[in-house]
This record gives C-alpha cells, sequence and structure tokens, in this order.
C-alpha cells in the first residue's frame, strides 16, 4: 500500500509540473492511451501506477527533446 502511494504522489507531482511549466502539453494527458482501461473493471496496482508515471515521464522528455530540436533548428 505504501508504494501505491508513493507513486500515487509522484504521478500527481509530475502532472502538476507539466500543468504549470508546459500547459501546452497538459492539454494532451487525458489523451495518453494508457489513462484509457480496456476492461470493464480495471486494477489499480502499483504495476498499472509505475507504468503510467512511466508514461509521463516519457511523454514529457519526448515532448522537451523534440522542444530542444525545434530551438535548435531557428
Amino acid at each position: 500500500m505504501e508504494r501505491i502511494k508513493k507513486l500515487s504522489q509522484e504521478i500527481n507531482e509530475l502532472t502538476l509540473k507539466i500543468k504549470q511549466e508546459h500547459p501546452e502539453l497538459y492539454e494532451f494527458l487525458n489523451e495518453n492511451p494508457i489513462t484509457i482501461p480496456t476492461n470493464e473493471h480495471p486494477q489499480i496496482n502499483t504495476e498499472n501506477l509505475a507504468d503510467y508515471l512511466d508514461s509521463l515521464n516519457q511523454l514529457l522528455k519526448h515532448y522537451l527533446t523534440n522542444q530542444q530540436q525545434q530551438t535548435s533548428t531557428q
């Protein structure tokens, strides 16, 4: 249960960071395919939360990399 709390806190902090620092990216979080459950009664467990946190980190990393590339080509 403690791991779930920690993952939830990390997800909340990262989501807040994206919202505050990259609002243009934040609007796309609702479209993240990992947030759409494929079964009727999805389980929330450490594996699912860790996967979601990883997807948020990857999304932000990809976005920042693309921003840096765009800036360097201008």
